[in-house]
């Protein structure tokens, strides 16, 4: 009697721990957030409005240059705040929760925190976690490990973070860790070579600055050449 006790006990514990496994496989999996990449892809809207312009564009001709920065400051402020919410809630925002498109925004909003390097960091951790599983974009994320080296007082691994001579407008990278073999690491993580990416930012920063280069006698790109 009691070795059949024994095996429907053991019995009854082997489907209570099956039953216990599948409810973790079935909380743990994502549902895809439309209302939130709606929300993301309304942020970017302003964040880029703001980030793409070093100076005011026409409809916001009518502030000094010392306002604009104030009011790109506070733009990215205010989107921090709002993805800081998402994070705690969901952590890195990947592929299965909102979509390339969604993942590519909350990264942005947060590559542009720059007032706050600790939430980069923050995220920065969580996305590695993501890119391991195919859920991120690994360039992206080599493009925030550079940007919290940088605002960390490091020298940036991949050469992705960039400013501009302002006598051509060319852009060069910001203090790099390794420039002779950048390309090998860039490649290593699906980058285009430094000199080709460095062109495009600098075709970039002249296209959404144009009057500002005209006004400087910068009458095209100045680019690097390629071998």
């Amino acid at each position: 009697m009691n070795k059949v006790y024994q095996v429907l006990l053991i019995g009854i514990l082997i489907i209570s721990c099956k039953e216990k496994k599948e409810t973790k496989i079935l909380e743990s999996k994502v549902e895809f957030n439309q209302e939130l990449v709606n929300e993301l892809s309304k942020m970017t809207v302003i964040d880029q409005l703001v980030a793409s312009n070093a100076h005011p564009p026409e409809n916001y001709s009518h502030l000094t240059q010392e306002k604009w920065e104030s009011f790109r400051d506070s733009v990215y402020a205010t989107n921090q705040k709002r993805i800081g919410e998402f994070f705690n809630k969901y952590g890195f925002l990947g592929y299965d929760l909102v979509g390339k498109g969604g993942s590519f925004d909350f990264w942005l909003i947060t590559q542009h925190s720059d007032h706050n390097p600790e939430f980069q960091q923050k995220v920065l951790e969580k996305m590695k976690i993501e890119v391991d599983k195919n859920n991120a974009d690994p360039t992206k994320y080599a493009m925030l490990v550079d940007r919290v080296k940088i605002n960390t007082g490091q020298k940036q691994i991949y050469g992705t973070q960039v400013t501009y001579n302002m006598n051509t407008g060319q852009a060069y990278p910001k203090s790099l860790k390794d420039s002779i073999n950048v390309n090998q690491k860039r490649k290593s993580i699906g980058l285009e070579n430094i000199e080709v990416y460095l062109n495009d930012m600098t075709k970039m920063y002249f296209d959404m600055n144009k009057q500002y280069c005209l006004d400087k006698g910068i009458t095209e790109p100045k680019l690097y050449k390629i071998e």
